[in-house]
């Protein structure tokens, strides 16, 4: 064999996966030699995708798709980029009318290995043999890179920057174009002799498949055959071997039946740093010295430039041209042929940069590694789970981006909802298209907020849903079913009524609610229940803002509450710290629930009740905060219960209006008797004044409260003290800075020393005995405006502090386009 046009064997181009110097090489060798055919490294099963790689709707980095049919989460890919020496082979032929044809192992067999080598690794090592006709890599294999070999040889310690001057920048000054090859195969022949198969024992296998091929070519096209394939496989493929023996070594190969597609791919999954290691850190990088045909430099320098500028750094032409001259003088002060990365790194961090590695983070991430997304044409073959995915995609105007964007949703508008909808659905497939996030304004129920970024996998991802339905739709409704059925706790049950209810499924809805239904009434643990009951009410809201029918689930709400309220006070008793912290959490989480529900009691128009079934659920919630408030008072009474949760329960009964000041104050007052153990104390403090529940601002306005808790904590013994400190920092610790600072102030000028009741520590007029109608009266312009024109809102009544009905609030934001949550502070 011979790697020179007009020897005695196919022409054997021995390339770098992913290398641009490598690309242009091999478009230069096969002009030269005007081959009849070209023969790739990759999966034969794609032959027929190649003619695919001409579609103008093509655009690279794209990748091969190969999964198992029946199990689509086991599959591989196969990267190529503009500037991979394969793509440019794979669009010379197609350009010049040369068949084109992929030599590798098939991914029939090397999927199947893949499955074997992980039930082998499930077995006892006793019970492990040889897969079929496959050599196993020892796990002390010691796998080397070629490349860095050669550069470590040639006196380099980076093997990026050996091939950047050996092979990158090379471009076409020496004029032969077939002379890197030899050389790069001579090297490679070396470096097998020296190394074996340098860990990679499983390249025999493959390498026997490519030498049956190129013969198979032979026989077709004679000698008139170019091979492109990685440079350290070009010594096998020289090898002279019988047919019998490479037919031996593929013998009792196992197979697995496979589907093969073309999916986008980005330039970050060609980065090391991806976990799709392509053997490149700087694909964006890699990729402007492809396309730059001639003053590469300059030219990388104006996209840096421009990069900052957009992100307001004050660059200039002047910078441009400095760093350009620094970058020259770095190469030649280095002896390298070219300025390369990390010669134009280096001026760029000097000359735009200050020095700074910050701006230059954001240069590595935009541009040496990239955010490009390619396309692939809609002929390529599909699962049908992902057409119907696609044809969502373009009807709702959301395209798959590379790069991490926010998407900002308002469920009233008909496209909006539909994104909702869609991304809740995926989510369901576990297709992690879209994060919910946290909105930066509204936190109406109205808005939603979505992280979005899409990554190759999630094909994979796709692939896998196509199991459970055709579409989106049938898919995510036989996935919730499927997972409800499988839950392993009520928690679950509940949080997926809450996805099914965010994702719109109403045929899935009914079986998730029997299913609800069958553990609640099982699941005898209180902090199960609890921890289940404020997902199912955040459910009825999520009805309502979509309009569906939330009947029976509120149904299942009210019955949940009720086994609550029975059960939660007997859980309490003879709790240690750990698991009383964990039940304040669940009190707080219930008292929050109940809000809810209740608001939710004139709730029902407009979703198919009539008007005595909506009264009949109304008179069967209409007491349920009541019945809640006598829970927290048998709490907040009785000693068996950890201090926290005492604490807790005085406290939400305080906000609640349930219990007057003077009363609260009592209950302070026993508990940090000289009687209470020191830490039982502090538990109660925590329960009252802590988790981040405007305790601090509590203590502020109520001076006895605060005098309280100053005059227990002045008599605690010393050799308590220690003990009860740590909770009392975490306590205080939660406050704001402002907060604390107020409190101090007001510890150190004692009690009582305020000027008047009506003042604040700084001054300010503040609370007073009896409702200021006329600073309440302030208010209402600012309320008419925030529900508009046509509010139908008493607003007479909007500053009655005594009341805690806002359903009027959110209906009124419903019909007038306010968000629900963004009136609670004005209405109370």
């Amino acid at each position: 064999m011979s790697d020179r046009d007009g020897g005695t064997g196919p022409l054997l181009l021995g390339v770098r996966h992913h290398g641009p110097g490598s690309a242009r090489a091999v478009r230069a060798a096969l002009e030269a030699a005007g081959p009849r055919t070209v023969l790739i490294e990759g999966p034969p099963e794609a032959d027929a995708l190649i003619a695919l790689a001409a579609d103008e709707d093509m655009r690279p980095p794209v990748a091969l798709l190969a999964h198992v049919v029946d199990e689509p989460g086991r599959s591989a890919f196969w990267p190529l980029a503009e500037f991979s020496p394969e793509w440019v082979a794979i669009r010379w032929a197609l350009e010049h009318g040369v068949p084109a044809r992929f030599i590798d192992l098939p991914a029939t067999h090397t999927l199947a290995w893949g499955r074997e080598e992980r039930e082998d690794q499930e077995q006892e090592p006793s019970e492990k043999g040889e897969p079929g006709g496959l050599p196993s890599e020892p796990a002390e294999a010691v796998r080397i890179d070629p490349l860095a070999v050669l550069a470590e040889t040639a006196g380099y310690d980076d093997a990026e920057r050996w091939w950047e001057d050996v092979i990158e920048h090379r471009g076409a000054r020496d004029g032969d174009a077939f002379a890197p090859f030899e050389v790069l195969g001579e090297a490679m022949g070396a470096l097998r002799e020296a190394f074996g198969t340098g860990g990679h024992e499983r390249d025999l296998v493959r390498e026997a498949y490519m030498r049956l091929q190129v013969r198979a070519a032979q026989r077709e096209f004679g000698d008139d055959v170019a091979v492109v394939c990685g440079a350290w496989h070009v010594p096998a493929l020289r090898q002279r071997t019988t047919v019998a023996a490479d037919r031996a070594l593929l013998k009792g190969l196992p197979k697995a039946k496979a589907d093969m597609t073309w999916v986008p791919w980005t330039h970050r999954r060609l980065s090391r740093m991806s976990g799709y290691g392509a053997g490149i850190d700087s694909p964006g990088w890699y990729g402007h010295l492809f396309g730059a045909a001639d003053r590469p430099i300059e030219r990388w320098m104006t996209k840096v430039a421009r990069l900052l500028r957009d992100e307001d750094r004050p660059v200039s032409s002047a910078h441009v041209i400095e760093a350009v001259r620094l970058a020259d003088t770095l190469a030649a002060m280095r002896g390298r042929p070219l300025p390369g990365l990390t010669e134009t790194t280096d001026a760029v961090r000097a000359v735009m940069c200050e020095g700074s590695d910050v701006p230059l983070a954001l240069v590595h991430d935009r541009l040496v590694v990239g955010d490009v997304l390619g396309e692939v044409p809609a002929a390529a073959p599909a699962v049908p789970l992902q057409r119907d995915l696609d044809r969502l995609q373009r009807r709702l105007r959301l395209k798959p981006e590379a790069q991490e964007r926010e998407l900002e949703l308002d469920l009233r508008k008909e496209n909006d909802a539909g994104r909702s909808r869609l991304l809740h659905r995926l989510r369901l497939l576990a297709i992690e298209w879209g994060e919910p996030a946290a909105s930066r304004g509204s936190t109406g129920t109205f808005r939603e907020t979505w992280r979005l970024r899409w990554e190759p996998e999630l094909a994979v991802r796709v692939a896998e849903a196509g199991v459970w339905g055709t579409t989106v739709l049938a898919a995510a409704t036989a996935k919730a079913e499927a997972d409800a059925v499988g839950a392993r706790s009520l928690a679950d049950v509940t949080g997926l009524a809450e996805r099914c209810l965010l994702a719109e499924l109403p045929d899935a809805l009914p079986v998730v609610m029997r299913i609800l239904a069958d553990r609640a009434a099982l699941d005898a643990d209180v902090g199960h229940l609890a921890q289940a009951l404020p997902a199912l009410v955040r459910s009825l809201r999520y009805g309502d803002v979509r309009g569906t029918d939330t009947e029976a689930l509120a149904e299942v709400a009210a019955g949940l509450a009720e086994r609550v309220f029975v059960g939660l006070p007997p859980a309490c008793a003879a709790l240690d710290a750990d698991a009383a912290e964990e039940m304040r959490g669940h009190v707080d989480a219930v008292h929050g629930a109940v809000g809810l529900l209740e608001e939710g009691d004139g709730d029902g128009e407009g979703q198919g009740e009539d008007s005595a079934s909506q009264g009949e659920n109304s008179a069967s919630r209409a007491g349920i905060r009541g019945r809640w408030h006598g829970v927290l008072r048998t709490l907040s009474g009785r000693d068996t219960v950890p201090g926290v949760v005492r604490g807790r329960a005085v406290r939400l009964l305080l906000d609640d209006g349930a219990l007057g000041q003077e009363e609260a104050a009592r209950l302070m007052g026993l508990v940090l008797s000289p009687g209470t153990e020191p830490a039982d104390a502090a538990a109660w403090i925590e329960g009252f004044v802590g988790g981040g529940s405007g305790g601090g601002m509590l203590l502020v306005h109520d001076e006895r409260l605060l005098g309280l808790v100053d005059a227990w904590l002045t008599g605690v013994p010393g050799d308590a003290f220690t003990d009860v400190l740590p909770l009392l920092r975490r306590t205080f610790s939660a406050y704001e800075p402002g907060v604390r600072r107020t409190l101090g102030e007001l510890v150190r000028r004692g009690p009582g020393t305020r000027e008047s009741a009506t003042a604040t520590a700084s001054g300010i007029p503040g609370f007073a005995a009896d409702l200021d109608t006329a600073r309440a009266d302030a208010v209402l312009p600012v309320l008419r405006l925030l529900l508009g024109p046509d509010e139908t809102v008493d607003v007479e009544g909007a500053g009655d502090t005594g009341t805690n009905d806002s359903s009027t609030h959110n209906n009124a934001a419903s019909e007038n386009g306010a968000d629900d949550n963004d009136l609670v502070g004005v209405g109370r």
